[in-house]
């Protein structure tokens, strides 16, 4: 687990998180996990990598003099790690198709393929992972999950690996089985958790800081998963610990935890010992914590327990699915919780998107398609500054340099508590939230857009005028 102390600087959602020039570069001979290497054999070896720019690890691996007869598995997956660290890569999808396996990295939240190798590698590649992170490696039709944590010269990364049985079209009619593996990469040298390198608007940072300021109330996330809920709540909670120091309790119930952060409790669900959310947070309240935070509300007695704790001298901060900000109240609702406990616990919710900004050192002058432009409020168009990445070495030819995120905050005043308390229709709650004053998504990413920012296609990629449609 990978300790984070509330530092303040680059956040994982700022523009320079990649390409960051503090980063120590990755070693090219990482060493990850412990154990013999596995050797196996190959005939064939065109797969051509999908990576612009100088040879991967990779490839170095599969072409090297030693893989003339057989190839070293141990050198191979190392490689395959470094490439996505030195890439800046989330996550890395290793998946059997048709006729190879495929692997991709998830830059900027969009999956990109990267390498194609020969299904005869998969079995081989998962037993690898598996021995990294202490799983069974024959164990091959059940999910699995864990964890390994890379060489200290790659920045002491840590892998969260997930195992998933699947099957593909074999020859004939039949099928083939396998596992599609998925490794998310926790980098401790590219995160920071500052509530002012979100990328927020200052308006929107502002709010936030006054409702961590209350003593009492819940403040609710909500945004689709990798819309960097996380990371804002732990900027919240170092927030937190920035301005009230050792005088504050914080505790957290997570699952699972992601960063070990400093003067915070941290505890982690197990549902194998039946430690659950509700079992959790009934303890914790004996714990005499100031500060609660749930990592996510999925069940009814989960939200019970929060909406009571967030009238009773706590400041809640969690996290809920819904398809948008004020259909939270209806989701909670959907969970048995009276609306009058609603309006007079929550304080806020909060709805997140990532967008991709464009690289400061090629994005260039553009003019968006006009079909694109009718989507556009008229009264921006006059003095808008369309750009967009050409792509260049830094970017890796992407024209994208980092995320940042697109916040719509909803704050609880007594208009929107009365219109919580009658169950009011999601789409009027919105309207009525807008009224006074929530700045949508929408109207964030098209800000964001007509300053040259983002893309205007990455506008609409991620958010809609409509969240409700």
């Amino acid at each position: 687990m990978n300790s984070t102390a509330c530092p303040r600087g680059q956040s994982p959602l700022s523009p320079e998180r990649n390409g960051n020039p503090n980063r120590q570069p990755v070693r090219k001979d990482l060493g990850l996990g412990t154990g013999s290497p596995h050797h196996f054999c190959i005939a064939n070896r065109p797969f051509c990598c999908q990576r612009d720019g100088p040879v991967s690890q990779t490839r170095k691996a599969l072409e090297s003099p030693q893989a003339e007869g057989e190839i070293d598995i141990a050198r191979l997956v190392d490689a395959l790690v470094a490439d996505a660290i030195e890439a800046q890569s989330s996550d890395i999808h290793i998946e059997p198709w048709d006729t190879s396996l495929v692997v991709r990295f998830r830059l900027h939240g969009v999956l990109k393929e990267f390498e194609h190798l020969p299904l005869q590698l998969a079995e081989k590649i998962s037993a690898r992972l598996k021995v990294m992170a202490n799983l069974v490696n024959y164990e091959t039709e059940r999910p699995q999950e864990g964890h390994a944590r890379a060489d200290l010269m790659a920045g002491g990364v840590e892998l969260r690996l997930s195992f998933f049985p699947v099957v593909r079209g074999g020859e004939g009619h039949s099928f083939a089985r396998g596992e599609k593996i998925v490794i998310r990469i926790f980098d401790p040298s590219s995160r920071s958790f500052d509530v002012d390198e979100l990328g927020f608007d200052q308006q929107t940072a502002a709010t936030l800081k006054e409702l961590l300021d209350r003593p009492t109330g819940m403040l609710l996330l909500t945004g689709p998963t990798g819309s960097g809920k996380t990371t804002a709540i732990y900027a919240a909670l170092c927030h937190l610990v920035n301005r009230h120091g050792s005088t504050i309790s914080i505790s957290t119930v997570e699952d699972p935890v992601e960063f070990n952060l400093s003067q915070i409790s941290q505890a982690q669900i197990n549902h194998a010992r039946e430690f659950t959310y509700p079992v959790a947070l009934r303890s914790l309240m004996r714990q005499d914590p100031q500060v609660i935070m749930i990592g996510e509300i999925r069940d009814p007695e989960t939200a019970s327990i929060a909406v009571q704790a967030g009238l009773t001298g706590h400041l809640v901060i969690s996290t809920i699915h819904s398809g948008s900000t004020a259909g939270v109240f209806a989701r909670m609702i959907n969970m048995e919780i009276e609306p009058f406990l609603l309006a007079s616990s929550i304080i806020g919710v909060l709805g997140l998107r990532l967008v991709r900004k464009n690289c400061p050192l090629c994005s260039m002058p553009y003019q968006p398609d006009p079909t694109l432009l009718t989507k556009v409020p008229s009264d921006l168009l006059p003095e808008a500054s369309w750009r967009r990445g050409g792509g260049c070495e830094t970017c890796n030819q992407t024209g994208f340099a980092g995320r940042t995120a697109l916040a719509e905050m909803l704050t609880v005043n007594e208009p929107i508590q009365d219109a919580i308390m009658t169950k009011m229709r999601t789409r009027k709650l919105q309207a009525l939230a807008q009224e006074h004053g929530m700045q949508t998504l929408w109207e964030s990413g098209m800000a964001r857009s007509t300053s040259g920012e983002i893309p205007l296609e990455e506008v609409l990629r991620s958010v809609t005028e409509d969240p409700l449609t």
